[in-house]
Order: structure tokens, then sequence, then C-alpha cells
């Protein structure tokens, strides 16, 4: 229908659309320390001697994850995790040339996946 959706009355309304990369759930304890080892065992699988250390920190819905690469001096951050679900998570790949978080799609195609996923997504900076 050109010029937007009508309601009953005649007027135009509104379209409602879900953004993957807003709002969220702040995860519990026990969903912030599986996903700490989860993330943690999966670094160490993945990238073997690439990896000194991951930083991972939660604020909210986010978690935030960074890593202290071997033979470097600052960590170096990797992506924000935006979660809703203990296996559903958002991506957002943290961007060097502006300096922000870019909303990503998950290597599954879809908005959601795991935070190992999301890992694997800022996984340019590990290899």
């Amino acid at each position: 229908m050109a010029g937007g959706n009508k309601n009953k009355g005649g007027r135009q309304g509104l379209v409602w659309a879900f953004d993957p990369h807003s709002g969220g759930v702040t995860p519990s304890p026990a969903v912030k320390a599986a996903t700490e080892q989860r993330l943690r065992a999966h670094a160490e699988a993945r990238y073997p001697g690439r990896c000194q250390q991951l930083d991972i920190r939660f604020r909210g819905p986010l978690c935030y994850v960074s890593a202290l690469l071997v033979g470097e001096d600052a960590p170096t951050k990797l992506c924000r995790l935006r979660h809703f679900e203990a296996n559903r998570w958002s991506v957002a790949f943290f961007a060097y040339s502006s300096e922000t978080y870019q909303p990503s799609i998950m290597p599954n195609g879809t908005f959601f996946g795991t935070p190992e996923e999301g890992l694997e997504v800022a996984a340019v900076y590990l290899t």
C-alpha cells in the first residue's frame, strides 16, 4: 500500500519492526559465569597461542569481549554481545576505523546465535 499502512480510520499507522541490536535481557549470574567459561574455552580451542587472555565484562544485557594478544601490551576490543536468552545473543563487532561497535549477523546467517558464534564474528582480530 503506497504511503504506509492505514488503519480503519484512514490514518497512516506506524509499522513495528524488531531490532536485534537494541533491548535485551540482563543475564543472571549463572548465565554470566557460563558465558565467560564458554567464551574462554572457545578461544583456547580455536586460537591457541594467539590469545593470551580474554577480558569479558557485563553491563546490563551487554557482554563486552576484548583479548590480550600474545606480544601486545594493550587489549584488542573484539565484540559486544547482547543477551536475549541462553543461546540467543546478537553481536556487534568493534570497528577500529570508527571506534564504534557495528551490528553484524552471526556466522549462521541470522541475527541471533551463541556466544561462541558471536566471538567468531570478531575472530579476524585473532588471526
